[in-house]
């Protein structure tokens, strides 16, 4: 497949909202959101819809939807669904020309890694699902522009489409959220936690718990109400028909995973988190705090010592960096500490081989990685599907962007499931944790339950 690209100027918008409600009901319709203009890290916008293709991968490696590629490993079979599609060369920063778009599952860590078989499928969606899309409309906040990038004739019919009229519609949970765990099976299993990591089993492991609630309407409307409560740098949406009902996937992610930009690579691991105070003296207090915790800076610092490892598996030996280590950084609802890990990616080595080698990210598995996600595996009762996933696009020129899917609800049929979860140490403290893994998510599940008297139970 070839295309020769044009990039047209478009109308800017301080945010995506309009723009996306257009295509909303387009087949593959995708958003990644940089939560603009509350968000003020944030710089783009990616929308598209309608890909030449769609690769799916399910939980046993089987690939569907391209027959030629059916045979290879799953990110080889990216690879070469990227590979079919070619675009004159165009001296662009625009961070998307065409290429793939979708999301990668925690539980296609279980692909790659011998985790088990422990957990049980909570949700059906697929362990992967990438399109192959050769057109996207791209917001540049920094300066303040809008691109349409497309082929004369996708030029056509995206302007067509985002000229169609609007119909917003109403969304609404029909319960309230419940909890799988109880505090007490989860304070349980924070004990067995404590128990691997006084064994030497690990140093550090990211327990997390899931909260489900039956909804009717609109998802668009209800990614909508999250955004509100919680704009975030690296959010996300896209939704697909299924038999079991729409699917989809509302992300609302504070923390990048993997960017990679002409080989310079980037990963931004969040680990330590406060919330928001109610006054600014609070607020402050609640900052310093977090700063001042050796708990949380060695939560850090164990995660940027696995990232490291990872990237060095495909960067060049001597050019893993880290030139921030436990920066705070403030969001609408938490304070977090961020460190920054930077890398040259190794000659010859391409994005979706540092993914590969990095997936699925360390902020939310544990260290040593492979052995925290058996004991996650273990003790967390079902599996965690595109949850601590990543959302993000390859580009075709060999540019990557991609988050970590945490604060992320994703649909499936009538219900509607979040996670919330927090790494634990030897010194931390089971009720606090508990406390943690609510206070991360509590935002999103009132958000999603304005007309819902008790937004959760069993919390």
């Amino acid at each position: 497949m070839s295309a020769r690209l044009h990039i047209t100027p478009c109308p800017y918008h301080e945010h995506p909202l309009e723009h996306f409600a257009r295509l909303r009901r387009r087949p593959g319709a995708v958003l990644l959101d940089s939560g603009r203009p509350a968000a003020p890290t944030g710089r783009f916008d990616i929308l598209s819809s309608d890909p030449l293709t769609t690769l799916e991968i399910d939980d046993q490696r089987h690939v569907a939807g391209t027959p030629e590629v059916a045979r290879l490993s799953p990110f080889a079979a990216q690879q070469a669904l990227l590979e079919r599609l070619e675009v004159e060369a165009i001296d662009s920063e625009l961070p998307f020309l065409g290429g793939l778009i979708g999301y990668w599952s925690y539980d296609l860590g279980r692909l790659l890694e011998p985790v088990g078989e422990l957990a049980q499928p909570a949700v059906t969606l697929p362990a992967s699902r990438v399109g192959l899309y050769d057109w996207a409309l791209i917001q540049d906040h920094e300066r303040r522009e809008s691109w349409l990038v497309a082929s004369d004739e996708r030029r056509r019919q995206v302007l067509g489409w985002l000229a169609q009229p609007v119909a917003p519609g109403a969304f609404r949970l029909t319960a309230p959220f419940a909890g799988e765990l109880s505090r007490a099976d989860y304070l349980q299993r924070f004990s067995a936690v404590q128990h691997y990591i006084r064994a030497g089993d690990c140093y550090q492991i990211n327990l997390a718990q899931r909260f489900s609630a039956p909804y009717a309407g609109d998802l668009w409307s209800a990614y909508c109400r999250l955004r509100e409560a919680t704009p975030t740098p690296y959010s996300g949406f896209m939704a697909w028909p299924s038999a079991q009902g729409e699917q989809a996937i509302l992300s609302l992610s504070p923390e990048r995973f993997l960017e990679c930009q002409d080989g310079q690579v980037e990963t931004r691991p969040i680990k330590g988190t406060r919330p928001r105070g109610e006054t600014a003296e609070a607020d402050r207090d609640l900052a310093d705090e977090l700063i001042a915790s050796l708990k949380d800076r060695a939560e850090n610092v164990m995660i940027v010592d696995l990232l490291r490892n990872d990237l060095g598996r495909v960067c060049q030996p001597g050019s893993v960096r880290v030139p921030q280590l436990c920066g705070l950084e403030s969001y609408a609802n938490v304070h977090h500490l961020v460190s920054v890990v930077t890398g040259k990616l190794d000659a010859g080595r391409r994005p979706l081989e540092l993914l590969a080698a990095a997936f699925p990210g360390g902020s939310i598995t544990g260290a040593p990685k492979v052995r925290a996600m058996q004991i996650i595996e273990e003790l967390e009762p079902s599996r965690r599907s595109a949850y601590c996933g990543s959302l993000g696009y390859v580009d075709v020129r060999g540019r990557m962007d991609t988050s970590i899917a945490i604060r992320t609800a994703v649909a499936d049929g009538d219900r509607l499931h979040l996670w919330g979860g927090g790494g634990l140490v030897a010194d931390s403290v089971g009720e606090e944790e508990y406390q943690e893994t609510l206070d991360k998510i509590r935002h999103l599940m009132d958000a999603l339950a304005r007309d819902v008297a008790n937004p959760a139970e069993n919390v």
